[in-house]
């Protein structure tokens, strides 16, 4: 495999440190962000080898002098992982929108921005690989995460436009879809709005329950992950999204014939509207 430099987003926990741990190993470059000194040190304790750099991705102004910056240090990036996002849990109705704006903030607006820093250097040098990280929850919905979905789906809907634009300059853009693994999303890292509406305590209570007992449970290994990750990368064919999980695989296929179902079921209304 040939040595690549990784700059990998939210690089201090989940996937972007097994990613960080698992192309390290392999003799990669990586270049990481974090957003504190704090994390700086604790990152640099368990990854010696990695080159760190300070980005909040929700200062959009500040991320194109990030990334100029690290290439100057370090030399041109290969791959970027965009991985920094967290998740949102709430009923829709109890959920503010300021909220909403900062999942998006950092799950949509962030990684775009990062990419975006990117786009201009991959173009011109004619090669680079992005890996958007989104989730199954980019491909399938359920209650009490309303904004994390939408603002999956809404990256995976950039993620396939921005394959398409770059693909004639040899850039590569695929979408990783996580199921449920073994992170701290559903744990320390996901934002809990307060309940407050009774109506809904039958159908959410459940849901919340579950998810706060399987966390650290998850059948997903994110050192497994990571690994399929690397092969994604020196694939001579990625994928528009990779399906990573056999929870993915699943919901996302029941999801898909279900569409299917559904088309064929109003399919006389849909030709209906034509002209």
């Amino acid at each position: 495999m040939a040595k690549k430099t990784f700059f990998i987003t939210g690089a201090n926990s989940g996937f972007g440190l097994a990613i960080a741990s698992a192309a390290i190993q392999a003799g990669h470059t990586v270049i990481g962000t974090v957003r504190s000194e704090t994390s700086r040190a604790a990152l640099g304790r368990s990854l010696p080898a990695i080159r760190t750099v300070m980005c909040d991705v929700t200062e959009f102004d500040r991320v194109p002098d990030v990334v100029a910056q690290a290439e100057e240090e370090h030399g041109p990036v290969d791959v970027l992982i965009n991985n920094a996002g967290y998740g949102h849990e709430g009923v829709l109705e109890e959920s503010p929108l300021e909220e909403m704006r900062r999942q998006f903030d950092v799950n949509v607006f962030g990684a775009v921005a990062v990419a975006k820093a990117f786009l201009p250097r991959f173009r011109e040098r004619c090669r680079g690989f992005i890996v958007n990280v989104t989730s199954m929850g980019g491909m399938i919905t359920m209650p009490g995460i309303a904004y994390y979905c939408g603002s999956k789906f809404a990256l995976q809907g950039i993620s396939e436009v921005m394959r398409s634009e770059m693909a004639p300059f040899g850039v590569r853009v695929t979408a990783i879809c996580p199921g449920s693994f073994r992170t701290a999303w559903a744990g320390r890292s996901m934002v809990r709005t307060e309940r407050s509406i009774a109506d809904y305590d039958a159908l959410f209570d459940p849901i919340r329950e579950a998810r706060q007992a399987k966390s650290g449970k998850q059948l997903g290994d994110p050192d497994k992950l990571a690994t399929a990750v690397l092969a994604l990368v020196e694939s001579e064919a990625p994928p528009p999204q990779l399906l990573l999980g056999s929870d993915a695989l699943k919901l996302v296929s029941e999801r898909i014939e279900r569409l299917q179902q559904e088309i064929e079921a109003w399919r006389a209304v849909t030709i209906s509207t034509d002209g």
